[in-house]
């Protein structure tokens, strides 16, 4: 029988150990979500949020069990707590805002005798393939708003968190979600690639590399399923000579090395105006400087491992590759077991770079900063395009109509001004060029997982 091992980067040890689903079960587990669909989208609206606040009292409740959970699935330090902050936020937003974002849209021009509007249906049988950084953060923004929509979920989850998906499950158990409308699924790559160009599946997401979003779009090619894909980053930051420098580089330093750097919208690279570059390199390096890097079960390890060794063995090229062009390095912390082929390593700021090395335009999704002079915005807003990727960028100032200014410029899904690595439930969360395509979360995110259907309805003859 094959299985998936999760490998804990605290130790190296098999924390879990799941078989994977027969061919015959991922079928069942198909048509009980399509049986389960037609009456799940009669459930009224209210209902159905009723059901969503439950399952999250419930997720909540497992909190004590979670965090270490998490530590010895992927490394996040037990310090910070489970994820449910943005959980609880994620799910009341998107289920307080459902009626009204699900409501039919009347015609704009309102005509005698007729009544015409467009109804959102749901669009059946959603697939979500999550990732390991962000387990319960990335899930829940499909799950909660596919489900609010009407439509049924299958969890595919990454094998290295592979036990959140049994928590979603026994949350929605507790919370008595009809059967058949949640469903946690373990599969391989083949499977997954197999079920996706069925014709079974709907709507799938998708979180994870530009490699897997091409794989995921080649798989259900000719199924004319929707797609939503959030892919890599590589966010930037651009920091102006008018910024609060204490301000910025507390959440800049915190924004690239939270969760050991694997943040889909963790600061990658810091452009930074001559007139502010010494001070804000120097304050920079000294607030790095205080992570803590260890066993992430120990209150205080600031920076646990990362989920994999090869994912920090990323890291020690990048910087490698940089330093052989020229760039310097400046933490060179000395951490135990960071090593070649050891998941644990020491965060790293570099200055002198440019983008001819790797660490300035390649995703690094680890710990590791580089941190570049520019004269003005012109050059900064280059740098900050000059990038496969545009999910995030941060704009350091204190003149707003300046950093919209900017903003309007940058290739990128979501700016931001005096802040980073943040998801607002109420606002739009996608990427353009290979970060991927679609949308999630706020009244859009209900679009993208609802089918329009129009009603024109002569009501005088």
């Amino acid at each position: 029988m094959e299985t998936i091992k999760l490998k804990s980067p605290v130790d190296g040890s098999i924390y879990a150990e799941r078989p994977v689903a027969t061919d015959q079960q991922v079928n069942a587990a198909v048509e009980k979500a399509r049986a389960a669909q037609a009456d799940w989208a009669q459930v009224p609206i209210a209902k159905r949020g009723q059901y969503m606040l439950a399952m999250l009292e419930a997720l909540v409740a497992m909190t004590d069990e979670i965090v270490p959970e998490i530590a010895w699935q992927m490394g996040r330090p037990v310090r910070y707590g489970g994820e449910f902050g943005g959980v609880k936020e994620r799910t009341q937003y998107m289920v307080e805002i459902a009626e009204k974002a699900l409501a039919p849209v009347p015609a704009s021009n309102p005509k005698d005798g007729f009544r015409r509007y467009v109804k959102k249906d749901p669009l059946g049988v959603v697939m979500v393939i999550a990732p390991w950084n962000y387990p319960y953060l990335t899930a829940v923004n499909t799950i909660v708003p596919a489900l609010m929509a009407g439509s049924t979920v299958i969890l595919k989850h990454a094998a290295q968190t592979l036990l959140v998906g049994e928590r979603f499950a026994q949350a929605f158990e507790k919370a008595g979600l009809p059967k058949g409308v949640f469903q946690n699924v373990v599969l391989n790559h083949a499977q997954t690639e197999k079920l996706l160009g069925s014709g079974k599946i709907d709507h799938v997401n998708f979180t994870g590399s530009v490699a897997g979003g091409r794989a995921i779009e080649k798989a259900a090619a000719g199924t004319f399923m929707t797609l939503g894909l959030e892919l890599g980053g590589k966010d930037p930051a651009y920091v102006l000579p008018d910024a609060k420098l204490d301000h910025a580089i507390a959440n800049l330093v915190d924004g690239a090395f939270f969760n050991s750097g694997q943040c889909c919208c963790g600061i990658e690279r810091v452009y930074v105006h001559e007139k502010v570059y010494d001070d804000f390199v120097h304050g920079f390096i000294a607030e790095t400087k205080n992570y803590v890097v260890g066993n992430p079960l120990e209150q205080a390890t600031t920076m646990g491992p990362m989920a994999q060794a090869r994912f920090a063995d990323l890291i020690r090229e990048q910087k490698a590759e940089a330093l052989r062009k020229g760039a310097a390095a400046h933490i060179n912390m000395k951490v135990d077991k960071d090593v070649a082929g050891s998941p644990y390593i020491a965060p790293e700021v570099l200055t002198n770079v440019d983008h001819q090395m790797s660490v300035m335009r390649e995703e690094s999704f680890g710990p590791i900063v580089g941190i570049m002079k520019v004269r003005n915005d012109e050059e900064a807003i280059a740098l900050m395009n000059d990038s496969p990727y545009g999910l995030t960028a941060s704009i350091w100032t204190r003149d707003t109509d300046h950093a919209v200014a900017i903003g309007d410029r940058v290739e990128t899904g979501t700016v931001f001004m005096n802040r980073c690595d943040y998801l607002d439930p109420a606002l739009v969360w996608t990427g353009v060029k290979d970060t991927g395509k679609g949308a999630g979360l706020s009244q859009i995110g209900y679009d993208n997982l609802t089918r329009p259907k129009s009603y024109h309805l002569r009501e005088t003859i």
